[in-house]
């Protein structure tokens, strides 16, 4: 089966543990997701069967955009509700501040991952190292958060809304937020809502033509040629501009790229229909 569709992950479950349930409900062998999730977090994750698995670096999923309520006064190693080791008291702020360091992080952001992550460090998950109290170098990283805005302060929770760039940490977010605020800070809350154009619909089935990041080309070779892999030039094109392309025929399309002249199969036989059993 080849698929192509939105879940919607509870919190306190690992996207990997979820995985294995849609593979069980959907009786698939052959799955895979985009875009880890923390298991305290909730929301879309892309999922794909059978040889769509093979789509995730062609799809439109960024930027993405999450929902978080961060725990003012609260501190915790993993920045999150798991690991709450102490919960210091204080007196609300003006809504205004609030508002203003929300806000204040729009643009660009550098800061230091997570030590409880998944980011890799000399080839070991960095939660990992962790979790075994090994040393840990993490490296700073810059993201783009494009909007950030403040939904609601009901003291000492702060939930704001931001659309970031691909691999921003949100709770690394949090925690500068509130370091901006005179205090620490952990996320009591983590929602996924968006990623690029993914949307949470009920596990639709999508038309994976909709979500490429590829530009539609044409040739004049037969769909037999191909399908079977005939080697391809330019002059065989309707557009020769250097790209990432797809070739759309009747049962089937293929992705291309063209690179100095040169053109390459990155993906070709993928199935055009997509399956749309509910279930």
């Amino acid at each position: 089966m080849n698929r192509l569709f939105v879940a919607y992950k509870p919190p306190f479950i690992s996207s990997n543990a979820y995985l294995f349930r849609l593979k069980r409900r959907y009786r698939v062998k052959k799955a895979g997701f985009s875009g880890t999730l923390d298991p305290f977090a909730c929301g879309t994750l892309i999922v794909a069967f059978g040889s769509y698995t093979k789509l995730f670096p062609y799809l439109k999923k960024y930027p993405k955009v999450y929902r978080a309520t961060l725990w003012l006064g609260a501190s915790s190693p993993t920045l999150d509700i798991e690991r709450v080791e102490h919960v210091q008291e204080m007196l609300p702020l003006p809504s205004e501040r609030v508002k203003e360091a929300v806000e204040s992080f729009k643009g660009s952001f550098t800061y230091i991952p997570p030590k409880f992550s998944a980011k890799k460090v000399g080839g070991k998950r960095a939660y990992k190292l962790a979790l075994s109290e090994e040393s840990l170098d993490l490296k700073p990283v810059t993201s783009q958060i494009h909007s950030i805005r403040l939904l609601t302060y009901r003291h000492p929770f702060v939930t704001f809304e931001a659309e970031v760039s691909e691999g921003t940490y949100i709770r690394s977010l949090g925690e500068h937020i509130a370091k901006k605020l005179g205090t620490t800070g952990a996320l009591s809350y983590l929602e996924r809502l968006r990623e690029g154009a993914f949307v949470y619909e009920d596990e639709r089935a999508l038309d994976p033509l909709d979500y490429l990041i590829t530009r539609p080309n044409s040739t004049h070779l037969s769909p037999q040629q191909i399908f079977h892999g005939t080697k391809l030039t330019v002059d065989d094109l309707e557009i020769k501009e250097d790209g990432l392309y797809h070739l759309v025929f009747e049962d089937f399309f293929a992705i291309i790229e063209i690179h100095g002249g040169k053109v390459t199969y990155k993906l070709n036989q993928m199935e055009r229909y997509a399956n749309t059993n509910s279930r």
